[in-house]
């Protein structure tokens, strides 16, 4: 058990990793850095199931500036963000190690998709059926990812109970980072460049 800000969270073991088993719902403290996250649609309910949803640079606890200027150098390599002490944003490299010990293939590709590992990370419920099929996992590790949709600067949400979208400790360039996404209409989990200033979910993954 994780207890932070005010939150208890459980984490679960795969592999070499340990992740925390739900998405941070943390409010940041550090004025310093920037301050720009909701609950879907305002509501707190969707906080408690669904966590925050962050802008990158309040992810990374950054300056504001940071959703439209390179600070690829203030990156750390295990990038505490607003992860608890001891935690970090998952890197690339992260992710790529969770898909491929899920789907059970090797390689150095980096990012790497994978067609398969969302049947296996996505919770048993809560997301949307397509064409009449279920589009829950297996949660056969215990990751249990839950789509929490997205924020978009102008203030609408799209996507709850379809898209889940997480961030990545890694800058594409001045306005866009890295994140990785599970849907409710397939097991594929993709790697895209996204906006810096748009609001996504936080996964934390303990330093080794």
């Amino acid at each position: 058990m994780v207890v932070y800000g005010g939150e208890t969270y459980e984490t679960v073991v795969i592999g070499k990793q340990k992740w925390l088993k739900r998405n941070l719902n943390y409010i940041p403290v550090d004025t310093s850095a920037a301050m720009n996250f909701k609950c879907y649609e305002d509501n707190n309910d969707n906080c408690d199931k669904y966590g925050l949803l962050y802008d990158w640079a309040t992810a990374m606890a950054l300056p504001a500036i940071c959703n439209e200027k390179d600070c690829a150098l203030m990156i750390n390599k295990k990038h505490r963000g607003i992860c608890p002490s001891g935690w970090h944003i998952p890197t690339n490299a992260d992710w790529d190690w969770l898909l491929r010990y899920t789907d059970s293939t090797s390689g150095t590709d980096s990012p790497y998709k994978s067609a398969i590992a969302g049947k296996y990370l996505k919770a048993k419920d809560g997301w949307g059926d397509y064409e009449g099929k279920s589009g829950n996992g297996e949660d056969t590790y215990g990751f249990s990812a839950l789509p929490g949709g997205t924020s978009y600067p102008g203030g609408n949400f799209y996507s709850l109970g379809n898209y889940g979208y997480w961030w990545s400790a890694y800058e594409i360039d001045k306005d866009n980072a890295s994140r990785r996404n599970m849907s409710y209409d397939s097991d594929n989990i993709g790697y895209y460049s996204y906006g810096k200033n748009l609001l996504l979910s936080v996964r934390c993954l303990k330093d080794n």
